[in-house]
């Protein structure tokens, strides 16, 4: 089984960045234990602070990998395009966010890209990428 992971803007700072929000972890630290987690699961991995560049990723690997788990970050509240790309592609997309977005600001309480995913999870810190990953595996 292939699943990509994607990282919009910020998220090459977790570890470093709001760490009371998003944690004292390094996504690369992390990386480790999810593909322990999962020895099965054949990962690629992708960050970028750039809109186009996430389309482009969402384009290379969503016609041959088995879902995708997508964190767009800001991305998620106001990028159509990048909704557009979730819809054009056939891997399964699961938007997951590191806090709990309903509980924060209230122009973070909205997504736009959730319509175009198959499921939402958010709030569980780190393990949200590993819930996405487990929704993926038990939906094929």
């Amino acid at each position: 089984m292939k699943i990509a992971i994607i990282n919009g803007p910020n998220l090459n700072l977790l570890g470093v960045r709001e760490p009371g929000i998003y944690g004292k972890s390094s996504f690369d630290d992390y990386f480790e234990t999810l593909k322990a987690r999962f020895p099965n699961v054949e990962f690629s991995y992708f960050q970028s602070n750039s809109e186009g560049a996430i389309i482009d990723e969402l384009h290379r690997v969503g016609f041959d990998c088995d879902g995708v788990v997508l964190n767009a970050g800001a991305y998620t509240h106001y990028s159509i395009a990048i909704a557009d790309a979730i819809r054009a592609i056939t891997a399964p997309v699961v938007e997951v966010h590191i806090s709990n977005v309903g509980a924060r600001e209230d122009f973070r309480h909205v997504s736009v890209i959730s319509s175009a995913c198959v499921g939402v999870v958010a709030g569980f810190g780190m393990d949200s990428y590993a819930l996405g990953v487990q929704a993926i595996i038990d939906k094929k």
